[in-house]
C-alpha cells in the first residue's frame, strides 16, 4: 500500500491532471482506510473551489 506522503501528492495530482487506472486504484485503496489523507483530499478540494471563486471575483 502506498504512505500517506505519496497518497496526499496524488491527491493533489489528481486535480491537475488524470491519474492512470493502478495509481488511482491504489490511492483509492489507501483513502478507503485512512481518514487523515481522506480529510486532505476534502481540504484540498475545498482550497481548489476557493481559490477559483476567489480569481473570477478578482477580474
Amino acid at each position: 500500500m502506498i504512505s500517506c506522503k505519496e497518497a496526499t501528492r496524488l491527491v493533489s495530482l489528481q486535480l491537475e491532471r488524470p491519474l492512470g487506472f493502478w495509481v488511482r486504484l491504489q490511492l483509492r485503496l489507501h483513502l478507503a482506510f485512512c481518514i487523515g489523507c481522506r480529510r486532505a483530499e476534502k481540504q484540498f478540494r475545498f482550497l481548489r473551489q476557493a481559490m477559483g471563486s476567489w480569481m473570477s471575483h478578482s477580474d
